[in-house]
Order: structure tokens, then C-alpha cells, then sequence
């Protein structure tokens, strides 16, 4: 009755029916089950673009990136989405650095432009907060540092921990009381690095840094509820050192992680 209505003839449907998928159907299957992994691996927080160049860079594969796109979304995967953060606290009675980039966050090299800022995260204990110094060139962490508090030491570990990188760096920050201070200002002169500070209530003159810490709001931050203030920081310490700086793909620098693209430039630079 069903061939009768269709208008197609009982040797055809059983035909159809005992065919199997067909050879295009078996490969998107494929397909799907390794963007699933490819996703999985990122945290779930690639979207199409990373997952694309993850296929093509990574694994080699040919693939047009709408495909990619199709295919996810039939699989219900969805990168993450950016939220906004707080607004810097600044101290009226200091004296800042000039204003040394301009928005010109475009270098030809590391360790010529460092941003630093400081982001925060509730815990079930309090708050948690996390200073970073992100390299322009390659967008890697060079120095971090993570407290319960926003005292200077909070950024003076941060620029600490990048200082071992050589080089004659223009240290870019906000008017944060922390940045102004004087304990931050002697470090930086140690250092023998030129502070620069944006202009007062402006987050696009250091948006690279704050775009990395919607990054992270976003692929870490908000997956969970921190129970307690150690356990936020072990995650921010592996997200830093384990996924973000060595593996994550940046759209920016190559699709490449900021790791792979710094040793790349080292890599053509010798040979040159």
C-alpha cells in the first residue's frame, strides 16, 4: 500500500531499503565523529573556524569549512560566546606612563609589546583574581600571577615572571591603582622596560588583553561553579600553561597556538 501511495514499485523499495548509507553519508558520519573529538578536545570552545583549521592544520585534512559548519550544528556543538568584565579602579593622585602604543598593537617580533590588565572570579570562598602579561606578537601569557587580593604585589609577580624574556619591551597597561603604584613603577624601571598606559576609561586602548580575558571568561570562567578559591587557580594555571599558550588556535596569529607561532618565527628568523 505504502509503494501504492508513493507511486514507487516494491522491487525499488526493498532495493533502497537493503542498500545501506551511502558512501557521501558514511563520510560525514566519519567526519562528524572527529569534529566531535576535535571539539571535545578544545573544551568545548571552538567553534567552525577553529574546528576547520584544527582538521586542516592539525590532522591534514581537506574539508570546506561550511561543511564543518553543517555538520555541527546537525551534531548540536556551538562554540562560546564573549561577556563583558568590570571596569579598572583607578587612583586619581598618580602619575602615568605616556601613552606609547596608540591602539597599535601590530609588532614585528615578541617581547616588543607586552598588555597587562587583571581580570576577577567569584569562588565559594571570595574572589579570585588573575594579572597576566600577554606578548602582542604572539598573543602567549609570558607571566601570570593569581591571589585573593588586588595589592601590587599581584601585578609585580605577574611582570616577574615574565622579566626572564629578553628584550627592550614597551609594558602596556590601564590607569589600575595597581599599575600606577610605586612598587610597579620601580619594577618596571628595573627591568629596563618603557611603561605605557592608555588613555582613562577606554578598554579599546589595551583590547588585546582584555579580549584574551573574555576569552578566558568565556572557555574557562563561566563553564562552573568554583567551590573554592585553589581550586579556581589550579584551573587558571591549566588553562594558561597547558591548553591556551601550547594548544589553542588563534585567528589571529595563523590558526596556529601562541607556542607553535612564536617557533615558527624563531624558525624563519635563523634560516633567514
Amino acid at each position: 500500500m505504502a509503494c501504492r501511495v508513493l507511486g514507487v514499485s516494491t522491487s525499488g523499495y526493498y532495493e533502497w531499503r537493503n542498500r545501506g548509507r551511502s558512501a557521501r553519508a558514511r563520510s560525514n558520519a566519519e567526519l562528524t565523529a572527529t569534529i566531535t573529538d576535535i571539539y571535545l578536545a578544545s573544551r568545548g570552545t571552538y567553534g567552525a573556524p577553529g574546528v576547520h583549521a584544527e582538521l586542516r592544520l592539525g590532522l591534514g585534512l581537506r574539508v570546506g569549512r561550511n561543511r564543518v559548519a553543517r555538520l555541527m550544528r546537525e551534531a548540536g556543538l556551538q562554540g562560546v560566546f564573549r561577556r563583558r568584565k568590570g571596569c579598572t579602579v583607578r587612583d586619581s593622585a598618580a602619575s602615568p606612563h605616556p601613552d606609547l602604543v596608540n591602539r597599535r598593537f601590530v609588532v614585528d617580533g615578541p617581547d616588543k609589546l607586552w598588555c597587562m590588565d587583571v581580570t576577577q572570579h567569584r569562588t565559594g570562598e571570595g574572589w579570585v583574581y588573575c594579572a597576566v602579561v600577554l606578548d602582542a606578537f604572539s598573543r602567549r601569557i609570558v607571566g601570570w600571577s593569581i591571589a585573593d587580593h588586588l595589592r601590587a604585589e599581584l601585578v609585580c609577580d605577574a611582570l616577574d615572571m615574565a622579566r626572564w624574556r629578553p628584550g627592550q619591551t614597551v609594558a602596556h597597561s590601564d590607569h589600575g591603582s595597581q599599575y600606577t603604584s610605586w612598587a610597579f613603577g620601580q619594577r618596571i624601571r628595573q627591568a629596563g622596560l618603557l611603561g605605557s598606559m592608555g588613555s582613562i576609561g577606554d578598554c579599546f586602548d589595551n583590547s588585546m588583553v582584555e579580549s584574551y580575558f573574555g576569552t578566558m571568561q568565556l572557555e574557562l570562567l563561566d563553564t562552573r561553579v568554583w567551590a573554592t578559591r585553589q581550586e579556581l587557580a589550579n584551573a587558571i594555571f591549566e588553562y594558561i600553561e597547558a591548553f591556551y599558550n601550547p594548544v589553542r588556535r588563534h585567528s589571529r596569529i595563523a590558526m596556529l597556538s601562541p607556542v607553535e607561532y612564536e617557533r615558527a618565527h624563531t624558525t624563519a628568523h635563523a634560516a633567514a
